[in-house]
């Protein structure tokens, strides 16, 4: 075991590094972030309107946001398994959601008051890194599926 350990030390740092970058996103979102919604879903927001936003500014916030995220898993990712096909499907995946998540959650935010709770969630993909705990084990998978 200690053996394993020393073969996997790059890549226990850098699953280290990731984890701590991920704390840090979370730990200081109000400073770094502009995003309105943080309070409005502490709150009671089922019986409350949206807050009034600013487009383009929460929509850099959170591009910025799910870019860090993302830039942060597909590291965790290329470092946990050095595999350049698995690097870009996730890439490929991650570009995707990015233009599905934010282009619903403007739909969502102007076309769909009521929706509070599909608001939620999809900002929740947005600004969580939930894709790379969904990656890593079905990666895993699928490579000892390969080796049998």
């Amino acid at each position: 075991m200690l053996n394993n350990l020393k073969e996997n030390k790059f890549k226990i740092l850098i699953a280290i590094l990731v984890v701590t970058g991920f704390a840090l996103i979370r730990t200081f979102e109000r400073k770094l972030f502009y995003d309105p919604f943080l309070v409005y879903f502490e709150a009671d927001f089922h019986s409350i309107p949206y807050p009034e936003v600013e487009n383009l500014k929460l929509f850099w916030s959170l591009f910025l946001r799910y870019f860090l995220n993302s830039a942060l898993s597909l590291l965790l990712i290329y470092a946990l398994f050095q595999d350049r096909d698995i690097f870009k499907f996730s890439f490929f995946v991650y570009a995707c959601f990015l233009v599905v998540l934010l282009s619903s959650f403007y739909i969502i935010l102007h076309f769909f008051p009521d929706g509070a709770w599909l608001l939620f969630y999809v900002r929740r993909f947005i600004i969580q890194p939930i894709l790379v705990l969904l990656f890593i084990p079905g990666f895993y998978y699928q490579l000892q599926k390969v080796k049998k």
